[in-house]
Protein backbone atom coordinates (compact mmCIF):
# COMPACT_ATOMS: atom_id res chain seq x y z
CA UNK A 1 0.00 0.00 0.00
CA UNK A 2 1.43 3.36 -1.03
CA UNK A 3 0.51 6.72 0.53
CA UNK A 4 -2.82 7.94 -0.75
CA UNK A 5 -2.35 10.25 -3.71
CA UNK A 6 -5.28 12.42 -2.69
CA UNK A 7 -3.52 13.75 0.40
CA UNK A 8 -4.78 13.78 3.96
CA UNK A 9 -8.39 14.36 4.96
CA UNK A 10 -9.30 17.72 6.39
CA UNK A 11 -12.46 19.03 7.97
CA UNK A 12 -14.57 21.17 5.68
CA UNK A 13 -17.94 22.85 5.47
CA UNK A 14 -20.40 20.48 7.20
CA UNK A 15 -23.17 18.92 5.14
CA UNK A 16 -25.68 20.31 7.59
CA UNK A 17 -25.16 23.36 5.37
CA UNK A 18 -23.46 25.25 8.23
CA UNK A 19 -21.63 28.20 6.67
CA UNK A 20 -18.79 30.31 7.99
CA UNK A 21 -21.34 32.91 9.06
CA UNK A 22 -23.45 30.45 11.02
CA UNK A 23 -23.79 30.96 14.77
CA UNK A 24 -21.58 28.72 16.90
CA UNK A 25 -23.13 25.45 18.06
CA UNK A 26 -22.58 23.80 21.39
CA UNK A 27 -20.42 20.73 20.75
CA UNK A 28 -20.72 19.52 24.31
CA UNK A 29 -24.02 17.83 23.56
CA UNK A 30 -24.12 14.11 22.96
CA UNK A 31 -22.01 13.45 19.88
CA UNK A 32 -22.74 10.84 17.23
CA UNK A 33 -20.47 7.86 16.84
CA UNK A 34 -17.38 8.51 14.71
CA UNK A 35 -17.82 7.01 11.25
CA UNK A 36 -21.61 7.20 11.32
CA UNK A 37 -23.48 9.12 8.65
CA UNK A 38 -24.63 11.51 11.36
CA UNK A 39 -21.04 12.25 12.33
CA UNK A 40 -19.95 12.70 8.75
CA UNK A 41 -22.74 15.12 7.92
CA UNK A 42 -21.91 17.27 10.92
CA UNK A 43 -18.15 17.28 10.47
CA UNK A 44 -17.74 17.34 6.69
CA UNK A 45 -14.39 16.83 5.04
CA UNK A 46 -12.33 17.92 2.07
CA UNK A 47 -9.87 15.99 -0.05
CA UNK A 48 -8.14 19.00 -1.56
CA UNK A 49 -4.43 19.28 -0.86
CA UNK A 50 -4.24 23.00 -1.58
CA UNK A 51 -5.21 25.93 0.68
CA UNK A 52 -8.60 25.39 2.26
CA UNK A 53 -11.53 27.69 2.84
CA UNK A 54 -12.19 28.22 6.50
CA UNK A 55 -14.51 25.41 7.66
CA UNK A 56 -17.95 26.23 8.93
CA UNK A 57 -18.54 26.33 12.66
CA UNK A 58 -19.77 23.10 14.21
CA UNK A 59 -18.48 19.82 15.57
CA UNK A 60 -15.30 19.78 13.47
CA UNK A 61 -13.38 17.44 15.79
CA UNK A 62 -15.27 14.36 14.63
CA UNK A 63 -12.91 12.40 12.43
CA UNK A 64 -13.87 11.30 8.96
CA UNK A 65 -14.08 7.71 7.79
CA UNK A 66 -11.21 8.20 5.36
CA UNK A 67 -8.35 6.85 7.46
CA UNK A 68 -10.18 3.75 8.79
CA UNK A 69 -11.35 2.82 5.30
CA UNK A 70 -7.83 3.26 3.95
CA UNK A 71 -6.60 0.87 6.64
CA UNK A 72 -9.34 -1.62 5.71
CA UNK A 73 -8.25 -1.47 2.10
CA UNK A 74 -4.60 -1.91 3.01
CA UNK A 75 -5.24 -4.97 5.19
CA UNK A 76 -7.30 -6.66 2.48
CA UNK A 77 -4.82 -5.64 -0.21
CA UNK A 78 -1.93 -7.14 1.77
CA UNK A 79 -3.71 -10.51 1.91
CA UNK A 80 -4.21 -10.36 -1.84
CA UNK A 81 -0.59 -9.34 -2.46
CA UNK A 82 0.59 -12.38 -0.49
CA UNK A 83 -1.42 -14.66 -2.78
CA UNK A 84 -0.35 -12.85 -5.96
CA UNK A 85 3.30 -13.05 -4.96
CA UNK A 86 2.98 -16.83 -4.91
CA UNK A 87 1.17 -16.71 -8.26
CA UNK A 88 4.20 -14.88 -9.64
CA UNK A 89 6.59 -17.37 -8.03
CA UNK A 90 4.77 -20.22 -9.78
CA UNK A 91 4.51 -18.46 -13.14
CA UNK A 92 6.69 -15.34 -13.69
CA UNK A 93 4.50 -14.31 -16.63
CA UNK A 94 2.07 -12.83 -14.08
CA UNK A 95 3.41 -9.80 -12.21
CA UNK A 96 2.38 -8.13 -8.95
CA UNK A 97 1.53 -4.43 -9.17
CA UNK A 98 1.81 -2.70 -5.80
CA UNK A 99 0.87 0.78 -7.06
CA UNK A 100 -2.86 1.08 -6.43
CA UNK A 101 -2.85 4.54 -4.84
CA UNK A 102 -5.80 5.95 -6.77
CA UNK A 103 -7.86 2.80 -6.29
CA UNK A 104 -7.24 2.96 -2.53
CA UNK A 105 -8.07 6.65 -2.49
CA UNK A 106 -11.29 5.96 -4.39
CA UNK A 107 -12.20 3.28 -1.85
CA UNK A 108 -12.00 5.85 0.97
CA UNK A 109 -14.65 7.92 -0.79
CA UNK A 110 -17.12 5.06 -0.98
CA UNK A 111 -19.74 3.67 1.31
CA UNK A 112 -21.03 1.16 -1.23
CA UNK A 113 -19.55 -2.32 -1.43
CA UNK A 114 -19.07 -2.57 -5.19
CA UNK A 115 -16.15 -4.81 -6.26
CA UNK A 116 -12.67 -3.32 -6.64
CA UNK A 117 -10.44 -4.14 -9.59
CA UNK A 118 -6.99 -5.61 -8.93
CA UNK A 119 -4.92 -5.59 -12.11
CA UNK A 120 -2.40 -8.37 -12.73
CA UNK A 121 0.02 -7.14 -15.43
CA UNK A 122 1.40 -9.67 -17.89
CA UNK A 123 5.20 -9.80 -18.23
CA UNK A 124 5.41 -9.12 -21.94
CA UNK A 125 7.03 -6.60 -24.26
CA UNK A 126 3.68 -5.04 -25.07
CA UNK A 127 5.10 -2.59 -27.61
CA UNK A 128 6.31 -5.55 -29.68
CA UNK A 129 2.81 -7.02 -29.92
CA UNK A 130 0.63 -6.32 -32.93
CA UNK A 131 -2.68 -4.59 -32.19
CA UNK A 132 -5.34 -5.84 -34.60
CA UNK A 133 -8.30 -3.49 -34.23
CA UNK A 134 -11.68 -5.07 -34.93
CA UNK A 135 -13.35 -1.72 -35.45
CA UNK A 136 -15.49 0.49 -33.26
CA UNK A 137 -18.80 -1.10 -32.21
CA UNK A 138 -21.62 -0.20 -34.60
CA UNK A 139 -23.44 1.63 -31.84
CA UNK A 140 -20.32 3.62 -30.96
CA UNK A 141 -21.03 2.88 -27.32
CA UNK A 142 -17.64 1.61 -26.21
CA UNK A 143 -13.97 1.14 -27.02
CA UNK A 144 -12.99 -0.95 -30.00
CA UNK A 145 -12.07 -4.57 -29.37
CA UNK A 146 -8.75 -5.88 -30.61
CA UNK A 147 -6.59 -8.97 -30.80
CA UNK A 148 -3.01 -9.10 -29.52
CA UNK A 149 -0.86 -10.64 -32.19
CA UNK A 150 2.58 -12.13 -31.63
CA UNK A 151 4.83 -11.09 -34.55
CA UNK A 152 7.00 -13.62 -36.32
CA UNK A 153 10.69 -13.90 -35.43
CA UNK A 154 10.66 -11.36 -32.59
CA UNK A 155 12.80 -12.55 -29.66
CA UNK A 156 11.54 -12.43 -26.07
CA UNK A 157 7.94 -13.42 -26.76
CA UNK A 158 8.45 -17.19 -26.63
CA UNK A 159 6.86 -17.49 -23.18
CA UNK A 160 3.59 -16.25 -24.71
CA UNK A 161 3.62 -18.77 -27.55
CA UNK A 162 2.77 -21.81 -25.43
CA UNK A 163 -0.52 -23.61 -25.92
CA UNK A 164 -1.92 -22.57 -22.54
CA UNK A 165 -2.18 -18.87 -23.53
CA UNK A 166 -1.64 -18.82 -27.30
CA UNK A 167 -3.62 -19.62 -30.44
CA UNK A 168 -1.53 -20.19 -33.58
CA UNK A 169 -2.45 -18.57 -36.89
CA UNK A 170 -1.26 -19.62 -40.33
CA UNK A 171 -3.07 -17.02 -42.45
CA UNK A 172 -0.88 -14.01 -41.65
CA UNK A 173 2.55 -13.08 -42.95
CA UNK A 174 3.35 -10.82 -39.98
CA UNK A 175 1.64 -12.60 -37.07
CA UNK A 176 2.16 -16.19 -35.96
CA UNK A 177 -0.79 -16.20 -33.57
CA UNK A 178 -2.55 -14.37 -30.74
CA UNK A 179 -2.51 -14.15 -26.95
CA UNK A 180 -5.99 -15.34 -26.00
CA UNK A 181 -7.58 -13.65 -22.94
CA UNK A 182 -9.85 -16.63 -22.20
CA UNK A 183 -6.82 -18.92 -21.95
CA UNK A 184 -4.93 -16.35 -19.85
CA UNK A 185 -7.85 -16.19 -17.41
CA UNK A 186 -7.95 -19.98 -17.15
CA UNK A 187 -4.22 -20.17 -16.34
CA UNK A 188 -4.51 -17.34 -13.81
CA UNK A 189 -7.47 -19.04 -12.11
CA UNK A 190 -5.52 -22.29 -11.66
CA UNK A 191 -2.55 -20.33 -10.31
CA UNK A 192 -4.75 -18.47 -7.83
CA UNK A 193 -6.25 -21.70 -6.52
CA UNK A 194 -2.80 -23.26 -6.08
CA UNK A 195 -1.41 -20.12 -4.43
CA UNK A 196 -4.34 -19.87 -2.00
CA UNK A 197 -3.93 -23.52 -0.99
CA UNK A 198 -0.20 -22.98 -0.48
CA UNK A 199 -0.70 -19.81 1.59
CA UNK A 200 -3.31 -21.43 3.81
CA UNK A 201 -1.24 -24.59 4.28
CA UNK A 202 1.80 -22.58 5.35
CA UNK A 203 -0.25 -20.14 7.48
CA UNK A 204 0.77 -17.19 5.30
CA UNK A 205 -2.80 -15.92 5.44
CA UNK A 206 -5.09 -16.27 8.43
CA UNK A 207 -8.11 -18.62 8.36
CA UNK A 208 -11.19 -16.89 6.99
CA UNK A 209 -9.22 -14.05 5.42
CA UNK A 210 -10.06 -15.11 1.86
CA UNK A 211 -13.08 -16.71 0.20
CA UNK A 212 -12.46 -18.17 -3.26
CA UNK A 213 -15.90 -19.70 -3.85
CA UNK A 214 -16.70 -17.26 -6.66
CA UNK A 215 -13.68 -18.46 -8.66
CA UNK A 216 -16.00 -21.17 -9.96
CA UNK A 217 -17.94 -18.54 -11.89
CA UNK A 218 -17.06 -17.92 -15.53
CA UNK A 219 -16.44 -14.35 -16.57
CA UNK A 220 -13.94 -11.76 -17.75
CA UNK A 221 -12.41 -11.40 -14.30
CA UNK A 222 -11.71 -13.60 -11.28
CA UNK A 223 -13.56 -12.64 -8.12
CA UNK A 224 -12.26 -13.07 -4.56
CA UNK A 225 -13.69 -12.00 -1.20
CA UNK A 226 -10.90 -10.74 1.05
CA UNK A 227 -11.16 -9.83 4.73
CA UNK A 228 -9.98 -6.47 6.01
CA UNK A 229 -10.32 -7.63 9.60
CA UNK A 230 -14.00 -6.92 10.15
CA UNK A 231 -15.43 -6.47 6.64
CA UNK A 232 -15.13 -8.51 3.45
CA UNK A 233 -14.06 -6.63 0.32
CA UNK A 234 -14.63 -8.13 -3.12
CA UNK A 235 -11.78 -7.83 -5.59
CA UNK A 236 -12.04 -8.58 -9.29
CA UNK A 237 -8.68 -9.94 -10.45
CA UNK A 238 -8.09 -8.77 -14.02
CA UNK A 239 -5.13 -9.73 -16.26
CA UNK A 240 -3.94 -6.67 -18.17
CA UNK A 241 -1.49 -5.84 -20.94
CA UNK A 242 -0.14 -2.32 -20.51
CA UNK A 243 1.05 -0.41 -23.53
CA UNK A 244 0.81 2.93 -25.28
CA UNK A 245 -2.56 3.07 -26.95
CA UNK A 246 -4.60 5.87 -28.50
CA UNK A 247 -7.78 6.82 -26.69
CA UNK A 248 -9.65 9.03 -29.19
CA UNK A 249 -12.49 9.65 -26.74
CA UNK A 250 -10.05 11.20 -24.28
CA UNK A 251 -8.03 13.05 -26.90
CA UNK A 252 -11.19 14.84 -27.96
CA UNK A 253 -11.69 16.08 -24.40
CA UNK A 254 -8.41 17.98 -24.12
CA UNK A 255 -10.09 21.38 -24.22
CA UNK A 256 -12.34 20.63 -21.26
CA UNK A 257 -11.65 23.47 -18.79
CA UNK A 258 -12.85 21.47 -15.79
CA UNK A 259 -9.65 19.41 -15.55
CA UNK A 260 -6.33 20.77 -14.26
CA UNK A 261 -4.04 22.06 -16.97
CA UNK A 262 -1.95 19.26 -18.44
CA UNK A 263 -3.76 16.46 -16.59
CA UNK A 264 -5.45 14.99 -19.68
CA UNK A 265 -2.18 15.13 -21.60
CA UNK A 266 -0.46 13.20 -18.80
CA UNK A 267 -3.21 10.57 -18.72
CA UNK A 268 -3.05 10.15 -22.50
CA UNK A 269 0.75 9.86 -22.44
CA UNK A 270 0.73 7.00 -19.92
CA UNK A 271 0.40 3.32 -20.68
CA UNK A 272 -3.19 2.12 -20.83
CA UNK A 273 -4.27 -1.34 -19.65
CA UNK A 274 -5.90 -3.65 -22.16
CA UNK A 275 -8.35 -5.98 -20.40
CA UNK A 276 -10.38 -8.98 -21.61
CA UNK A 277 -13.39 -7.92 -23.69
CA UNK A 278 -14.39 -11.50 -24.51
CA UNK A 279 -12.79 -14.92 -24.55
CA UNK A 280 -10.91 -13.92 -27.73
CA UNK A 281 -10.59 -10.14 -27.66
CA UNK A 282 -9.11 -7.30 -25.58
CA UNK A 283 -10.18 -3.69 -25.11
CA UNK A 284 -8.96 -0.51 -23.42
CA UNK A 285 -10.01 -0.34 -19.75
CA UNK A 286 -12.41 2.58 -19.41
CA UNK A 287 -12.52 2.09 -15.61
CA UNK A 288 -8.80 2.83 -15.48
CA UNK A 289 -9.25 6.05 -17.46
CA UNK A 290 -12.23 7.20 -15.38
CA UNK A 291 -10.34 6.60 -12.14
CA UNK A 292 -7.46 8.74 -13.45
CA UNK A 293 -9.91 11.49 -14.40
CA UNK A 294 -11.40 11.33 -10.92
CA UNK A 295 -7.91 11.66 -9.46
CA UNK A 296 -7.32 14.74 -11.61
CA UNK A 297 -10.50 16.35 -10.28
CA UNK A 298 -9.36 15.52 -6.76
CA UNK A 299 -6.33 17.77 -7.17
CA UNK A 300 -8.56 20.83 -7.57
CA UNK A 301 -9.83 23.01 -4.75
CA UNK A 302 -13.49 22.66 -3.93
CA UNK A 303 -15.94 19.97 -2.92
CA UNK A 304 -16.20 17.75 -5.99
CA UNK A 305 -15.07 14.57 -4.25
CA UNK A 306 -16.82 15.50 -1.00
CA UNK A 307 -20.15 15.73 -2.83
CA UNK A 308 -19.50 12.38 -4.53
CA UNK A 309 -18.72 10.76 -1.19
CA UNK A 310 -21.86 12.19 0.38
CA UNK A 311 -24.19 11.03 -2.38
CA UNK A 312 -22.64 7.57 -2.35
CA UNK A 313 -23.31 7.40 1.40
CA UNK A 314 -26.93 8.51 0.97
CA UNK A 315 -27.32 6.12 -1.96
CA UNK A 316 -25.99 3.20 0.08
CA UNK A 317 -27.91 3.88 3.28
CA UNK A 318 -31.17 5.35 1.96
CA UNK A 319 -31.74 4.72 -1.74
CA UNK A 320 -30.38 1.15 -1.54
CA UNK A 321 -31.60 0.40 2.00
CA UNK A 322 -28.18 -0.15 3.48
CA UNK A 323 -26.90 -1.95 0.42
CA UNK A 324 -29.62 -4.60 0.63
CA UNK A 325 -31.47 -3.55 -2.51
CA UNK A 326 -30.57 -2.89 -6.14
CA UNK A 327 -29.72 0.62 -7.19
CA UNK A 328 -27.05 2.98 -8.36
CA UNK A 329 -23.41 2.00 -8.07
CA UNK A 330 -20.41 4.13 -7.18
CA UNK A 331 -19.54 3.93 -10.88
CA UNK A 332 -22.86 5.58 -11.79
CA UNK A 333 -22.26 8.40 -9.33
CA UNK A 334 -18.67 8.83 -10.48
CA UNK A 335 -19.98 9.31 -14.01
CA UNK A 336 -22.44 11.92 -12.71
CA UNK A 337 -19.57 13.83 -11.08
CA UNK A 338 -17.52 13.82 -14.28
CA UNK A 339 -20.45 15.24 -16.25
CA UNK A 340 -21.22 17.78 -13.52
CA UNK A 341 -17.59 18.94 -13.57
CA UNK A 342 -17.88 19.64 -17.31
CA UNK A 343 -21.27 21.31 -17.03
CA UNK A 344 -20.20 23.43 -14.05
CA UNK A 345 -16.56 24.34 -14.79
CA UNK A 346 -16.21 27.46 -12.62
CA UNK A 347 -14.37 27.19 -9.26
CA UNK A 348 -17.27 28.96 -7.53
CA UNK A 349 -19.56 26.11 -8.57
CA UNK A 350 -17.68 23.90 -6.10
CA UNK A 351 -16.74 26.38 -3.38
CA UNK A 352 -19.60 25.49 -1.01
CA UNK A 353 -20.50 21.94 -0.08
CA UNK A 354 -24.26 22.37 -0.37
CA UNK A 355 -24.03 23.89 -3.84
CA UNK A 356 -21.51 21.27 -4.97
CA UNK A 357 -23.78 18.44 -3.88
CA UNK A 358 -26.76 19.93 -5.70
CA UNK A 359 -24.71 20.16 -8.88
CA UNK A 360 -24.43 16.39 -8.81
CA UNK A 361 -28.08 16.04 -7.84
CA UNK A 362 -29.48 18.03 -10.77
CA UNK A 363 -27.42 16.00 -13.24
CA UNK A 364 -28.49 12.74 -11.57
CA UNK A 365 -32.16 13.74 -11.52
CA UNK A 366 -32.04 14.67 -15.20
CA UNK A 367 -30.46 11.31 -16.06
CA UNK A 368 -33.09 9.42 -14.09
CA UNK A 369 -35.96 11.46 -15.53
CA UNK A 370 -34.75 10.87 -19.10
CA UNK A 371 -33.64 7.30 -18.28
CA UNK A 372 -30.26 8.04 -19.82
CA UNK A 373 -26.88 8.35 -18.10
CA UNK A 374 -24.32 8.80 -20.89
CA UNK A 375 -20.89 7.23 -20.49
CA UNK A 376 -18.40 10.06 -20.07
CA UNK A 377 -16.01 8.76 -22.75
CA UNK A 378 -18.64 7.14 -24.99
CA UNK A 379 -21.79 9.30 -24.70
CA UNK A 380 -23.73 7.03 -27.05
CA UNK A 381 -23.64 4.37 -24.36
CA UNK A 382 -26.49 4.65 -21.85
CA UNK A 383 -25.41 3.23 -18.49
CA UNK A 384 -29.02 2.96 -17.31
CA UNK A 385 -30.17 0.91 -20.28
CA UNK A 386 -30.73 -2.75 -19.45
CA UNK A 387 -29.68 -2.02 -15.86
CA UNK A 388 -32.70 -3.85 -14.45
CA UNK A 389 -33.38 -0.92 -12.11
CA UNK A 390 -36.80 0.57 -11.39
CA UNK A 391 -35.81 4.02 -12.60
CA UNK A 392 -39.17 5.61 -11.76
CA UNK A 393 -38.97 4.50 -8.13
CA UNK A 394 -35.32 5.51 -7.96
CA UNK A 395 -36.14 8.94 -9.37
CA UNK A 396 -38.78 9.44 -6.66
CA UNK A 397 -36.26 8.63 -3.94
CA UNK A 398 -33.63 10.99 -5.30
CA UNK A 399 -36.16 13.77 -5.86
CA UNK A 400 -37.44 13.47 -2.29
CA UNK A 401 -33.90 13.77 -0.99
CA UNK A 402 -33.15 16.75 -3.25
CA UNK A 403 -36.41 18.44 -2.21
CA UNK A 404 -35.78 18.17 1.50
CA UNK A 405 -32.46 16.55 2.45
CA UNK A 406 -32.98 17.41 6.12
CA UNK A 407 -35.72 14.77 6.29
CA UNK A 408 -33.27 12.07 5.18
CA UNK A 409 -30.12 13.06 7.06
CA UNK A 410 -29.62 12.02 10.67
CA UNK A 411 -28.68 15.51 11.74
CA UNK A 412 -27.75 15.95 15.38
CA UNK A 413 -30.57 17.41 17.45
CA UNK A 414 -28.50 20.50 18.33
CA UNK A 415 -28.34 21.37 14.62
CA UNK A 416 -32.07 21.17 13.94
CA UNK A 417 -34.15 24.28 13.87
CA UNK A 418 -37.50 24.56 12.17
CA UNK A 419 -37.71 22.14 9.29
CA UNK A 420 -37.22 24.12 6.05
CA UNK A 421 -39.81 23.82 3.29
CA UNK A 422 -39.24 21.56 0.29
CA UNK A 423 -36.93 23.24 -2.21
CA UNK A 424 -38.91 22.41 -5.36
CA UNK A 425 -42.45 22.20 -6.64
CA UNK A 426 -44.31 19.43 -8.40
CA UNK A 427 -43.47 20.41 -12.00
CA UNK A 428 -39.76 19.76 -11.86
CA UNK A 429 -39.88 16.37 -13.60
CA UNK A 430 -41.25 17.84 -16.84
CA UNK A 431 -38.37 20.31 -16.86
CA UNK A 432 -35.87 17.54 -16.17
CA UNK A 433 -37.11 15.54 -19.16
CA UNK A 434 -36.36 18.23 -21.75
CA UNK A 435 -32.93 16.84 -22.81
CA UNK A 436 -34.64 13.62 -23.91
CA UNK A 437 -36.45 15.47 -26.73
CA UNK A 438 -33.76 18.10 -27.40
CA UNK A 439 -30.12 17.15 -26.64
CA UNK A 440 -29.06 20.81 -26.88
CA UNK A 441 -30.45 21.24 -23.38
CA UNK A 442 -27.51 19.16 -22.10
CA UNK A 443 -25.58 22.38 -21.43
CA UNK A 444 -24.57 24.62 -18.55
CA UNK A 445 -27.37 27.16 -19.02
CA UNK A 446 -30.09 24.50 -18.75
CA UNK A 447 -28.58 22.98 -15.62
CA UNK A 448 -28.20 26.47 -14.16
CA UNK A 449 -31.98 26.78 -14.50
CA UNK A 450 -32.31 23.59 -12.45
CA UNK A 451 -29.94 24.96 -9.82
CA UNK A 452 -32.07 28.09 -9.64
CA UNK A 453 -35.14 25.90 -9.07
CA UNK A 454 -33.36 24.45 -6.04
CA UNK A 455 -32.31 27.94 -4.91
CA UNK A 456 -28.60 27.07 -5.07
CA UNK A 457 -27.51 28.89 -8.26
CA UNK A 458 -25.37 31.52 -6.47
CA UNK A 459 -23.30 32.47 -9.54
CA UNK A 460 -22.34 36.11 -10.17
CA UNK A 461 -21.03 35.74 -13.74
CA UNK A 462 -23.21 38.00 -15.92
CA UNK A 463 -22.85 35.87 -19.05
CA UNK A 464 -23.98 32.72 -17.22
CA UNK A 465 -26.88 34.57 -15.63
CA UNK A 466 -27.97 35.88 -19.03
CA UNK A 467 -27.70 32.42 -20.64
CA UNK A 468 -29.63 30.86 -17.76
CA UNK A 469 -32.41 33.46 -18.03
CA UNK A 470 -32.64 32.87 -21.79
CA UNK A 471 -33.11 29.13 -21.29
CA UNK A 472 -35.61 29.80 -18.49
CA UNK A 473 -37.74 31.93 -20.81
CA UNK A 474 -37.56 29.22 -23.47
CA UNK A 475 -38.65 26.48 -21.04
CA UNK A 476 -41.46 28.66 -19.73
CA UNK A 477 -42.71 29.21 -23.27
CA UNK A 478 -42.64 25.45 -23.80
CA UNK A 479 -44.65 24.90 -20.64
CA UNK A 480 -41.68 23.46 -18.76
CA UNK A 481 -42.21 25.78 -15.80
CA UNK A 482 -44.71 24.78 -13.21
CA UNK A 483 -45.71 28.29 -12.27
Amino acid sequence: MRPLSGGCWRTAIPLTWITASSPSRDCSAASPAPGSLEAELISGRSTSTGPQRKPGLGCQAIRSRGAPRAQDHQRAENVLFTVLEHVHARDPRFLVDYSHDLEAFQFTLRSSEDPLDMEVPLWVDAEALLIEELGVPETGDGPASCRLGVPREVPGLERWMTDDVFSASEDSTTCCGHIVPGKVLHVLKDLLVAAIVHCKHHSLITPGSLNAASLREEGLCLSLLVSSGWRMIRFNIVPVVRRKHRVPALEGAQLMPCFPEGSLKRIISQEVPLVPASAQHWRVSTDYLLTRLLGALGSLQGHRLDSLSILDRVNHESWRDGGQGPGLTFGHLKMVLLWASVLFPAPEDWAELQGATYRLLVVLLCCLATKNLPHFLYPERNLLQDSGLDLNALYQRVERFASQPEAFLRIHVTHLGRSPPPRIGNGIKALLQLPASDPTYWATAYFDVLLDKFQVFNIQDKDRISAMQSIFRKTKALGGDES
